[in-house]
């Protein structure tokens, strides 16, 4: 989902700052450590040696920066981070794996919980946009969704990642529902596909400088649609 991008999320993301908001849980944050590039390290096999993966991430960030998401390639990676690239396939499959990590690094985004879900919607959806426009997860996922066309490997992480982000954002739903907000008949996996798909669409047309208040109205039709009579 986008990044239903994104709570009950445990993945975490570098992007600078890192932690908890006040509003809720920062979902796909993590610190991001200064790596010594030119370092030898040692591989540990299948399992994550977490220097090695935070190198191989950052190398994988710098590559994107510079040759964008055509030019992107294990290789490149493998240089600059001075790793092997049997390493790098070992723990990441394809190039498509590698990138949705870098995206999760990259994006940080909250899942609030005030009681209310519009509020909370309208601060998720905000919060999806602006990472789209200010960082470039937004190129990097864009990227991936037309890749996944065409790709039968982008398209199985594109489809996982959407899965277990559907399941995250069923749950801010299911939370409503247990509150008396939803209907008991309401389909949360449904209705989480709803707002994802709008989201979708607005990142692939370029729309997603959408303002709070378009925003809301949007989310308004979808919480009135499902709400308890």
């Amino acid at each position: 989902m986008t990044d239903t991008s994104g709570s009950s999320d445990s993945k975490t993301s570098a992007s600078g700052a890192s932690g908890a908001s006040a509003s809720g849980t920062v979902i796909d944050a993590a610190s991001e450590a200064e790596v010594c590039l030119g370092q030898k390290r040692r591989s540990i096999g299948a399992q994550r040696n977490p220097e090695s993966a935070k190198a191989i991430l950052a190398a994988a960030q710098e590559v994107l920066a510079e040759d964008g998401y055509k030019g992107f390639s294990i290789e490149k990676v493998a240089r600059r981070a001075k790793a092997g690239k049997p390493t790098i396939y070992r723990w990441w499959p394809s190039k498509a794996a590698l990138l949705l990590d870098v995206y999760r690094t990259r994006k940080q985004v909250d899942y609030p919980t005030t009681g209310n879900l519009e509020d909370d919607l309208v601060v998720f959806v905000q919060d999806v946009f602006r990472s789209w426009r200010e960082t470039e997860t937004g190129e990097i996922f864009r990227s991936m969704i037309a890749e996944a066309q065409s790709d039968e490997e982008a398209s199985k992480v594109l489809s996982d990642y959407a899965a277990d982000r559907r399941e995250a954002f069923s749950q801010v739903i299911e939370r409503a529902k247990a509150r008396g907000a939803v209907g008991s008949d309401v389909n949360c996996e449904v209705t989480a596909d709803w707002i994802a798909s709008w989201l979708w669409v607005h990142l692939l047309t370029g729309r997603h400088d959408e303002t709070p208040e378009a925003t809301r109205a949007a989310i308004r039709q979808i919480t009135q649609g499902i709400a308890k009579r």
